[in-house]
C-alpha cells in the first residue's frame, strides 16, 4: 500500500483483515448473541424442570396429607402407615427447599453470566475497536512523515528556494501538482522561504496561498528549528488557512541546500493533509452490527482531551468524558459509566505508535447499554 492509498480504503482493508491489530468483525457480535441465546435457553430449561418438580412435589404433599387422614381414621391399625405418610411429607418439604435453592442459584448465575456478556465481553470488544482505530491512524500518518522528508529533497523544490526565479517557482509548483495528482490524500503542498512566506504551491488553481505568511505556525517553526533535514514538523488538526479552513494536519520538513540533510536551510516544505478524509471513514466504518450503529459513539482525542474527530451522528463532546484521567493514563481498557444521562460501556485505547512515530492520541468507542 502506497501513501496514495485513500483513507477510506485503509479503513476498509483493516476492517476486512481479522489479523490487523485490534480488528473485530460481525462474527464477534454473532458469537455474543449465540452465547446469550444459549444461556437464556438453559435458564428456561432449568426453569421448566423446577416447575415440574414443584408440580410433582405439590401432588406428593397432597398424597401425604390424604394418607395421614386415612391413617388417622384407621386408628392403631394405621399408625405405621401414618409414619410413612409423615416421612413422605418431610421428603416433600426437603425437595421443595432444594428446588427453591436451585431456582435461586440458577437465576443468580444466569444474571452473572448476562452481566459478563453485557460488560466484560462488550467492553473488551469496544476497547479492541478503539485500538484498531487509533492504530490505523498512526500507521497511515507515519507515511506522511516519510513523504514530506522525501519531497523536501526534490531538486525542483531545492532550486526554487535556492534560486527563486519565476521559472524555477513555476516549475516547482508544476512538480508539486504532479505529486498531488498521485497522492490524493493531501489538500496541497506549499513551499515557504526563510521568512515564512509561501512562494509556491501545487494546487494554485484551487488554493490561493502564495504570499501567505506562515512564520508563526507550529509546523513551520519546528522545521526551521531542526538541525538536519531528516526531521519533520507537525501541526495537529486545525482549520488550515492553506486549504480554505478545511480540517487539516500539516507535516513539514526543512529544505536544505543541494538537497543534503546536513547543509544550511533554504526554506520549508509543508504537506497539508486531508484529516477528515482519514479520520471520518475509520470512525464511520466501525465493524459493528447494524443494530449497534445508532447507539455507538466514537471520538479521537489528543492527550489534553481535545476532540480531533468524531463519528458521524455523534454529538460533539461538551466538557470531558467520565473517568478522563483513567482513559488518559491507561494504554487500553473499558468501564461502565453515565454519559449525558445514559448508561454507557466505554472502551478506550492510546495510540501504540508505528515504527518511530506516534501521535499519542486516544480513541474512545462507546455504546449505550
Amino acid at each position: 500500500m502506497t501513501s496514495a492509498t485513500s483513507a477510506a480504503s485503509v479503513s476498509r482493508t483493516a476492517n476486512e483483515n481479522p489479523s490487523a491489530p485490534g480488528s473485530t468483525d460481525d462474527s464477534d457480535f454473532d458469537s455474543n448473541e449465540k452465547l446469550t441465546t444459549l444461556i437464556q435457553d438453559l435458564a428456561r430449561a432449568v426453569g421448566v424442570a423446577i416447575d415440574e418438580i414443584d408440580t410433582i412435589n405439590a401432588r406428593t404433599k397432597l398424597l401425604s396429607l390424604n394418607a395421614r387422614i386415612e391413617a388417622s381414621r384407621a386408628g392403631a391399625h394405621g399408625a405405621a402407615f401414618g409414619v410413612v405418610a409423615q416421612e413422605i411429607q418431610t421428603l416433600s418439604q426437603k425437595t421443595g427447599a432444594v428446588a427453591d435453592e436451585m431456582a435461586s442459584i440458577t437465576k443468580s448465575r444466569v444474571d452473572q453470566l448476562m452481566q459478563i456478556i453485557e460488560t466484560n465481553i462488550r467492553g473488551v470488544r469496544l476497547s479492541d475497536l478503539a485500538l484498531n482505530c487509533v492504530d490505523l491512524i498512526d500507521r497511515n500518518l507515519y507515511e506522511r512523515t516519510c513523504d514530506v522528508r522525501w519531497w523536501a529533497t526534490d531538486s525542483s523544490v531545492v532550486n526554487a528556494l535556492s534560486e527563486p526565479t519565476k521559472e524555477s517557482l513555476e516549475y516547482a509548483a508544476q512538480r508539486l501538482g504532479v505529486i498531488l495528482d498521485a497522492y490524493t490524500v493531501y489538500y496541497d503542498l506549499v513551499i515557504c522561504n526563510r521568512d515564512g512566506i509561501v512562494v509556491a504551491n501545487g494546487r494554485k488553481s484551487q488554493f490561493d496561498s502564495v504570499g501567505c505568511n506562515v512564520s508563526n505556525s507550529d509546523w513551520y517553526s519546528q522545521a526551521m528549528d531542526h538541525s538536519t533535514g531528516n526531521e519533520f514538523g507537525f501541526e495537529s488538526a486545525n482549520a488550515s488557512e492553506l486549504a480554505d479552513r478545511q480540517h487539516s494536519l500539516v507535516y513539514s520538513c526543512s529544505v536544505r541546500e543541494q538537497g543534503i540533510a546536513t547543509m544550511p536551510t533554504v526554506g520549508v516544505l509543508g504537506a497539508v493533509f486531508n484529516w477528515d478524509g482519514l479520520a471520518k471513514p475509520i470512525l464511520d466504518d466501525l465493524p459493528i452490527a447494524e443494530c449497534e450503529q445508532n447507539k455507538t459513539v466514537a471520538y479521537i482525542l489528543d492527550p489534553d482531551g481535545n476532540v480531533l474527530a468524531y463519528r458521524s451522528g455523534t454529538e460533539p463532546l461538551s466538557g470531558t468524558l467520565p473517568c478522563w484521567e483513567t482513559i488518559r493514563s491507561e494504554s487500553k481498557g473499558f468501564f461502565i459509566d453515565q454519559y449525558r444521562g445514559k448508561k454507557y460501556c466505554i472502551g478506550h485505547a492510546k495510540a501504540p505508535g508505528f515504527e518511530t512515530y506516534s501521535t499519542d492520541w486516544i480513541a474512545v468507542v462507546m455504546q449505550e447499554m
